[in-house]
């Protein structure tokens, strides 16, 4: 359909127009040359009856008895007769002599007389047609007065001079025909090179969008269609590689709220058996479930947040706040798990103040987020520092881990959405997502440095509040 519509447009706005243009070009080429080739004969007959009625006007002149018999020799052996009919007209409008020797029987109207007698230059000429032959004609007066002689006329066939004009617009429009042809050819190029092409890239965009990522355009020009198949392609990847990760972040969510669940039925279920006889197992079981609740609303909370992100609904609840004590407090909540992971879990703040405007919650979200991965992504026998300094104009905080680390390559992905550089381990892949966009709120930076099997560095930033700020 599309196909069909584009060229449709072509044949009535490309080729429409330039059939419109070739057509007047014929119409106006038809009309210049008959004017030019009937221009031609009219000076041709003018000149010729100027120059009878010069000699005429001598044989007046030079007087005697005999002008009229040198008229009529003159007009018998007129040397252009074969090309034209040379014709004396008398004081009546008759004609006189013809250098055909015919005179004819009855004369009609000849109206380039007449037009002659009323003319200022005291020429007429017409055309019109004898013998299904068109004729034209050219009377002048004659500069004598006699009655043997009032003007002069000049007729001629315009047979071959209309034979020549229709031979040269039947050229004309042949050089027409065959422009349109080659118009037609190279406009057929055209279509088979752009209008098919785009074609193919609307069923393969149509491919795309019903899900199969896998279509591909090939790329035949290294043109504007070109790079659109490239464009396309390049689309069809990423929608890919977007709906893996989307997939990737279902099944990790899916197993990430599967284990404390598991957990959380798990310790119900023993807790109501055991009646609350064992105290101790009823404080572990308690323990667990709240701890494993926390990581539920921890998991709920980032999920949400992402939502309102994607949305545009992402809000914070300024105010001014200590990050440092939610700091202190979230590496306080993971130290006794990172004991048990045997995991040495040290924080160095140099007992600072630092005020900040900023969500507190949030902020905490995002230390929590960090530690956890801290955490997660070290081995028994590592270790994590969090370090916090401050200058007047910035809080700096340092979670540096000696785990695992992150591949080059993944290292600028890590902070995608859904993007998990390590598969092992439990992870949403949005948590670093959603601190990267609060910090970025916050008007702060949060960036990673890591080497692959040695550690990582992870840096926030946040613009302090000065003394005096509201």
């Amino acid at each position: 359909m599309a196909v069909k519509k584009i060229t449709l447009r072509w044949l009535f706005n490309s080729f429409g127009v330039i059939v419109i243009i070739i057509l007047a070009v014929e119409v106006i080429f038809a009309i210049s040359i008959s004017r030019y080739y009937y221009n031609a004969v009219s000076q041709t007959l003018r000149a010729r009856a100027t120059l009878v009625n010069s000699a005429f006007s001598q044989y007046y002149a030079e007087g005697g008895a005999n002008q009229y018999n040198q008229m009529r020799d003159y007009v018998a052996t007129f040397d252009a007769k074969s090309k034209m009919e040379l014709m004396t007209i008398d004081s009546d409008g008759n004609i006189a002599l013809t250098s055909s020797g015919f005179t004819p029987d009855s004369q009609g109207v000849m109206n380039d007389y007449l037009l002659a007698l009323t003319s200022e230059d005291r020429t007429g000429e017409y055309i019109n047609k004898a013998n299904d032959t068109r004729i034209m004609a050219v009377s002048m007066l004659a500069p004598v007065n006699d009655s043997s002689l009032s003007a002069v006329r000049l007729a001629v066939s315009l047979e071959n001079v209309d034979r020549q004009i229709t031979i040269l617009i039947v050229g004309m429009s042949a050089l027409g025909i065959a422009m349109l042809l080659l118009v037609l050819f190279s406009s057929s190029y055209f279509i088979g090179t752009i209008v098919n092409p785009v074609g193919e890239v609307g069923q393969t965009a149509r491919r795309i969008a019903d899900g199969d990522f896998e279509a591909h355009l090939e790329k035949k020009h290294n043109d504007e269609i070109g790079d659109l198949c490239d464009t396309i392609n390049y689309m069809a990847e990423k929608l890919g590689e977007a709906e893996r990760l989307k997939n990737d972040f279902i099944s990790s969510v899916s197993h990430e709220l599967r284990t404390p669940l598991t957990a959380i039925q798990g310790w119900g279920e023993t807790l109501m058996d055991d009646d609350g006889q064992d105290k101790d197992m009823l404080r572990r079981g308690m323990g667990i479930i709240i701890s494993e609740a926390g990581r539920l609303n921890q998991m709920v909370e980032e999920l949400l947040d992402f939502s309102r992100m994607q949305s545009g609904r992402f809000q914070l609840q300024m105010g001014r706040t200590d990050p440092l004590a939610e700091l202190e407090d979230v590496v306080l909540m993971y130290t006794e798990r990172a004991k048990r992971d045997g995991i040495t879990l040290t924080f160095d703040d140099n007992d600072l103040l630092v005020p900040v405007m900023g969500d507190k919650n949030k902020l905490r979200q995002v230390f929590v987020n960090i530690i956890d991965n801290a955490v997660k992504y070290s081995d028994p026998g590592g270790s994590i520092l969090v370090t916090a300094r401050a200058t007047p104009q910035l809080l700096t905080i340092t979670v540096a881990d000696k785990g695992i680390g992150i591949r080059p390559e993944d290292l600028p992905k890590v902070k995608i959405k859904f993007f998990k550089a390590d598969s092992t381990r439990r992870s949403s892949g949005i948590g670093l997502a959603v601190a990267d966009e609060i910090i970025t709120h916050h008007g702060g930076t949060l960036e990673l440095k890591s080497v692959y099997n040695e550690g990582t560095t992870v840096t926030i930033t946040l613009p302090v509040q000065n003394t005096g700020e509201i």
